[in-house]
C-alpha cells in the first residue's frame, strides 16, 4: 500500500466514523471525491474531520490553514485527493525534518565524546 493509498484509507475511516456508515461506505471515498458534491460535508463535519487529522498527524496537517489558502470556489470543489496530497507533502516534510535533527543531534553526541 503506499503512502497516498495509506492516508486514503485513513481518511476514509474518518470520514464513516464522522458521517456515519449508513451514509457512507468506506469503498464510496476515492482520490476524486470532493467534500461539497459527493459527500455533503457539513461545516460541523469539517471541524470534525479537521480534530481528528490533528490528533492522527500532528499540528502540521491543519486542514483549516489549508482551506484558508483557498478560495471558495477551491473549497467548494476540493477533493479527498487534494488533502490526502496535502497531508502527504506535510508528513514527508515532517519526517525529513525529523532525520536531519536526529542525524545532527548523533552527529553532535559523536563528536562530543
Amino acid at each position: 500500500m503506499t503512502t497516498a493509498d495509506s492516508i486514503l484509507a485513513e481518511i476514509t475511516g474518518m470520514l464513516v466514523e464522522i458521517v456515519g456508515d449508513e451514509f457512507l461506505l468506506s469503498d464510496e471515498v476515492t482520490m476524486q471525491t470532493t467534500f461539497n458534491e459527493d459527500l455533503a460535508l457539513e461545516s460541523i463535519e469539517f471541524v470534525a474531520l479537521a480534530e481528528s487529522l490533528h490528533e492522527r498527524y500532528g499540528a502540521g496537517v491543519d486542514l483549516m490553514g489549508f482551506l484558508a489558502e483557498k478560495d471558495m470556489d477551491a473549497i467548494l470543489a476540493m477533493s479527498v485527493g487534494e488533502l490526502v496530497t496535502h497531508i502527504g507533502r506535510v508528513a514527508h516534510a515532517g519526517a525529513a525534518a525529523a532525520t536531519s535533527t536526529s542525524t545532527s543531534t548523533s552527529t553532535a553526541s559523536n563528536t562530543a565524546g
